[in-house]
């Protein structure tokens, strides 16, 4: 089985791979299912090695093809092998009817799904839908889905789970809950964000011998990036350096009962690198926040005038982090609007702008999904059913390098393709998260990043701190538990 990929691609685009490995690579399109069957079984007796009793479901499509292919294998050695059709394979066309004479033949039958015998076998392969499924389940083909679902029977999803978009990762109804998802030529982008990362399980991958001259031809939808790779960019630090060469970090926040969040962030921004980092806040917070965290200058503001004295030496301003939206936190927005120096806005301070939508000429938005339905005038849940639109639309609105965080979170710009990260754990649903990813990104852009390269390794570094402290367990995880990661992770 091949490493994943750092490409990944829309269902559309695979299907012109596909096309252009059979018509100008002479692969046939038997010989395509003949393979991915063959690595689909492969897959299940190394996955599962003391399994013998295998259900595989069928639908319609290539998908079925792959399907019938893995249930003729799996009989050819031994198994006792349950072949359950949903639609007449007598009607199935081309290569998927192809693979279904070659199961008929090999002593295979066909017969109706029973949900009550599931729990009688060892694996379930999941051959109902593939990737070109555009339309809501319903029906009897919902609760055949439920049923999978409901049953302890372990599940292979051939290509992708069925139900789930391709495209957008969002569940089209009702979808499969695999615990490994196998794809083939080219990885679907929607496997990777929104229900995506819940229904796919382990994602294995197989390119079935297509030869990299197809995959000039096909540009992908999106890039992967990992702190893996995107660590390489971190150079050495010489050993004559000082504080002035990485940056000044000004961080503007914490209003009445929000000090910790800019605290958080702060601390974020001084343990990933930046030379100094200020924080703006309100006086009362000064005090306590200079005991705790001494490192870090902690500035008293009352209003504009005393905000400009601090924005003048940063070389970069993050605002939002516990900014609330009364008359401070506006007049303090505005303010940082005016400085001309690069902005990270997050929290609060997309509340405020989605009130009062601007451009700016050098900044990057950090939306969660509620507070990017707010900047695009939506639902929450219209964001997470189009991720990879919603962030596009907010970067072309607001001419900003756009975060969409959450499950698989998006970075998009103007001009540049759009970037998926998928590491990060279930751990990270908790307050503070966000501002100390914010943190993380303005050290990093005081440093000397770009806005776009700031924002990947930003993302990047904070799922990687995140899944290093989840180690001892994901219930329970702090932001600061992640910042605690940061100085191993970039040393």
């Amino acid at each position: 089985m091949s490493q994943l990929p750092y490409t990944l691609y829309r269902a559309s685009d695979v299907r012109r791979l596909d096309s252009i490995a059979i018509k100008e690579f002479s692969m046939p399109g038997i010989e395509l299912m003949n393979r991915a069957g063959g690595v689909v079984f492969d897959e299940l007796c190394i996955r599962w090695p003391d399994a013998r009793n295998i259900v595989v479901v069928c639908g319609a499509g290539n998908n079925a093809g792959d399907g019938y292919v893995v249930a003729r294998l799996a009989h050819e050695k031994g198994y006792s092998v349950r072949l359950v059709a949903l639609i007449d394979p007598d009607a199935l066309q081309g290569d998927a009817l192809t693979a279904w004479g070659a199961a008929r033949a090999a002593g295979l039958m066909v017969e109706a799904f029973d949900a009550v015998s599931l729990n009688r076998s060892d694996v379930l392969v999941d051959a109902i839908f593939g990737t070109g499924l555009n339309r809501q389940v319903d029906g009897c083909w919902a609760e055949i889905i439920d049923a999978i679902n409901a049953s302890a029977v372990s599940v292979l999803a051939i290509d992708i789970p069925s139900g789930l978009h391709a495209d957008t990762g969002c569940i089209m109804g009702h979808a499969i809950q695999a615990d490994v998802s196998v794809s083939f030529i080219g990885l679907k982008q929607g496997m990777f964000t929104a229900a995506g990362v819940d229904c796919c399980g382990v994602i294995e991958f197989d390119d079935l011998g297509v030869p990299d001259a197809v995959y000039q031809q096909v540009e992908p939808a999106c890039q992967r990036v990992d702190w893996l790779t995107l660590r390489q960019q971190l150079p050495a630090r010489p050993k004559s350096s000082h504080k002035g060469l990485y940056g000044h970090s000004l961080i503007i926040g914490g209003n009445e009962g929000m000090a910790g969040a800019v605290r958080l962030a702060a601390e974020a921004a001084a343990r990933v690198g930046s030379g100094l980092t200020s924080v703006a806040t309100r006086p009362e917070h000064v005090a306590a926040m200079a005991a705790a965290r001494p490192e870090v200058m902690w500035h008293g503001v009352a209003n504009r005038h005393d905000l400009r004295k601090l924005i003048e030496p940063a070389t970069v301003i993050a605002i939002g982090p516990g900014l609330g939206q009364d008359d401070w936190a506006i007049e303090l927005f505005e303010t940082a609007l005016q400085s001309g120096k690069p902005l990270v806005v997050d929290a609060d301070a997309l509340n405020l702008l989605a009130c009062k939508p601007i451009q700016y000429p050098h900044w990057l938005l950090t939306p969660h999904p509620g507070e990017a339905a707010r900047l695009l005038g939506c639902r929450s849940d219209e964001i997470n059913q189009q991720r990879f639109d919603a962030v596009k639309a907010i970067a072309d609105k607001f001419s900003a390098v756009t975060v969409l965080k959450g499950a698989g979170s998006l970075i998009h710009t103007e001009h540049e393709q759009t970037v998926l990260c998928n590491d990060g754990n279930p751990g990270m649903a908790t307050g503070g998260m966000g501002d100390v990813l914010t943190g993380v990104i303005a050290s990093l852009i005081a440093q000397g990043y770009e806005l776009f390269d700031a924002a990947q390794m930003g993302v990047a570094l904070h799922a990687a701190a995140a899944d290093k402290a989840a180690v001892s367990g994901e219930r329970g995880l702090l932001a600061s538990d992640v910042i605690a990661q940061f100085r191993s992770l970039v040393n």
